[in-house]
């Protein structure tokens, strides 16, 4: 097939490339995935789209061949899909594992096309794909009708917020080209979509292997009068003409300063459209100003619509950094640190409730805490499930709280301002992406009440500078001997202290907390948020707890104003304080009958850089006591 006349790229590509981009510089962009059950056909159906929109070059035509006599799957014809199937498994088991993308165009419009995993297992993967996409083609194979991963992938497709969606009925040559089989599939699927809230798809009966209605209505289907896939792909509203339409949002990338006399903030336009002389609002802020100039490598603009990358000045000297967003003066967007959201979890560890990660909207970062979710959602039945966290692939709807409030949109409105990703503060990892549905009433309702008596000024009625001395270790290593020695002598000084220790606390304050990972964690904010009041009150408080792990200890530490966290770690080694053993809890864990022990069975994240690191087989608590007294009193 490679020495086929007809089969001819563009010439131009090669004659001339500047001249090629230029041509196809002015045509839109629609971004499209593929998805359906294993073995719909996905793969092939690009393949196809590649080959016959003359996106293959004749070497890669010659390789597609040999590859498809070793290892295809259609006998001597060429096996489309080994085009998109990259990866060495993908080939081997004849499945699509990673999200494969590529790019191919006609003459009225360019397409991203990324070929989504059929596989349970790899649900985060489509996820990944379908985020950016704004058209879904669902496959599903005539001969075996809708299935579980054909609803799967349409509910996620509908979760993700694709606009459009087509239903591919694809192997309509093995089914004989039956108009009755197209019929009864597209009625099983309408009856599934009204369900979970699809009110409108195209549904177009083809063959991917055949290259039936892909570029053109086939002759073995006269019943069908259209419109072609390729003909229907090249005529729908992609998401950028749509967010013109709505109110300008920008969120700012970052400042230029280039030189003094010039000062721009960039990013890339979420929404709506802006001219010079344009009213805007800053969030979070709220400073009104308005546009000077619209800035572009290429000369200033006198229009910028959603989807362009500028920068603006504006005509006031206002606070405005990254993270910001510029927005309509007059149709702002929400702020807000406490939402509802939808959360896919694509971390192997599962979800920790109670854990503070990253979260990263748009060009705003914050530390984000995760309550247990409301309910996880079973994508095979749509059943909403109880549960305590979500685990690899799952799905469910959260509440969750920010330290600060970000500047926001619902998904469904926005996927700039509504869409998030979730960081895991130890390992980097991205560990979640969710979709903002709204900010929690009691965001809105409840706010700070200012008071005329500050901490400064509770701290000088007692003489003393706040701080918090935050001791950690092992269990047995030493922490409440040496913090009961650091209390008393702060009070033979005069000094107002208090000491809250980890058994004491359990005994009140968090008895209804057991010893999971997720309990540990919120015994530890509870005692942050207690000990924040302490020094608000002006107090020196000391705390000795486990508290085994850093991201948490980092938590209290964000709570506090700058130098007053002061952390203690008390370096016992694990044999050390397992010989001690005075409480007999290391026995216990050893003979499985303490479950999650620090040292044992869970693990312990030593302090990298503590404050204060007292190692207690090189000296005596007093002396221990001492040294925590001298670094606390300067």
């Amino acid at each position: 097939m490679s020495t086929d006349p007809v089969y001819v790229t563009d010439a131009l590509i090669a004659e001339d490339i500047d001249a090629y981009l230029e041509q196809h510089q002015q045509k839109s962009l629609l971004r499209f995935i593929t998805c359906g059950s294993v073995d719909d056909g996905k793969s092939t159906l690009i393949g196809r789209l590649l080959y016959d929109s003359k996106m293959i070059f004749e070497d890669q035509l010659a390789a597609l061949e040999a590859d498809s006599k070793r290892v295809g799957t259609q006998g001597q014809e060429i096996d489309f899909a080994l085009l998109v199937d990259g990866l060495a498994a993908e080939r081997e088991q004849g499945i699509t594992i990673d999200v494969a993308y590529r790019f191919f165009t006609t003459e009225k419009r360019k397409f991203i096309v990324a070929d989504t995993p059929g596989h349970e297992q790899y649900t985060r993967n489509m996820v990944t794909g379908a985020s950016t996409a704004d058209l879904a083609v669902i496959l599903i194979d005539a001969r075996k009708g809708v299935l579980t991963q054909t609803r799967r992938h349409s509910f996620l497709a509908h979760l993700i917020g694709i606009k459009h969606i087509v239903l591919a009925v694809n192997k309509m040559d093995l089914v004989g080209y039956d108009k009755t089989v197209f019929d009864r599939i597209t009625l099983a699927y309408r009856a599934f979509a009204s369900e979970i809230g699809i009110t409108n798809f195209t549904a177009i009966p083809i063959s991917g292997f055949k290259g039936d209605n892909i570029t053109a209505l086939s002759d073995n289907m006269p019943w069908f009068k259209g419109p072609a896939l390729i003909e229907h792909l090249e005529v729908v509203e992609v998401a950028a003409q749509r967010e013109v339409g709505g109110d300008f949002r920008l969120p700012v990338q970052w400042v230029n300063r280039p030189n003094l006399d010039f000062r721009g903030f960039s990013g890339q336009i979420a929404g709506g459209s802006v001219k010079p002389g344009d009213a805007v609002r800053i969030l979070p802020s709220g400073k009104t100003t308005t546009v000077d100039r619209i800035v572009t490598l290429d000369g200033d603009l006198d229009e910028a619509v959603a989807g362009q990358s500028v920068t603006l000045t504006l005509s006031d000297e206002v606070d405005c950094s990254r993270g910001d967003v510029i927005a309509a003066a007059d149709a702002p967007p929400e702020a807000a640190d406490q939402f509802e959201a939808t959360l896919v979890w694509m971390a192997d560890e599962a979800m920790i409730a109670g854990r503070a990660y990253w979260l990263k909207l748009a060009t705003q970062s914050v530390s984000a805490t995760i309550q247990p979710p409301k309910y996880e959602i079973n994508v095979n039945t749509l059943d909403h499930l109880a549960a305590k966290t979500l685990e690899l692939n799952g799905i469910g709807v959260v509440e969750l709280s920010t330290d600060k409030p970000i500047v926001f949109e619902a998904y469904g409105d926005n996927r700039t301002l509504g869409g998030f990703i979730l960081i895991d503060k130890l390992t980097n990892a991205t560990v979640a992406a969710g979709m903002l549905h709204f900010s929690l009433r009691r965001a809105q309702n409840v706010h700070w009440q200012a008071t005329d008596i500050s901490r400064d000024m509770r701290a000088g009625l007692k003489n003393q500078k706040p701080a918090l001395l935050w001791f950690t270790g092992l269990s047995g290593s030493g922490k409440s001997t040496i913090a009961n020695l650091v209390e008393k002598r702060l009070h033979r000084m005069n000094r107002h202290s208090f000491l809250l220790d980890g058994d004491n606390v359990r005994h009140g304050l968090n008895r209804d907390l057991g010893f999971t990972e997720a309990d540990r964690i919120e015994n530890i904010r509870r005692v942050g948020e207690v000990a924040k009041l302490m020094t608000d009150a002006g107090l020196i408080v000391i705390t000795a707890f486990i508290s085994p792990f850093k991201v948490e200890r980092d938590m209290v530490r964000s709570m506090l104003p700058e130098g007053e966290f002061i952390e203690v770690f008390i370096d016992t080694p694990l044999a050390e304080a397992e010989k001690r053993d005075v409480k007999g809890l290391y026995k216990k864990a050893r003979a499985g009958q303490l479950k999650n022990f620090t040292g044992i069975d869970s693990p312990y994240e030593a302090p990298e850089s503590p404050e204060v690191r007292i190692d207690t087989t090189a000296m005596t608590p007093e002396q221990a006591a001492d040294l925590i007294i001298d670094r606390l009193l300067g």
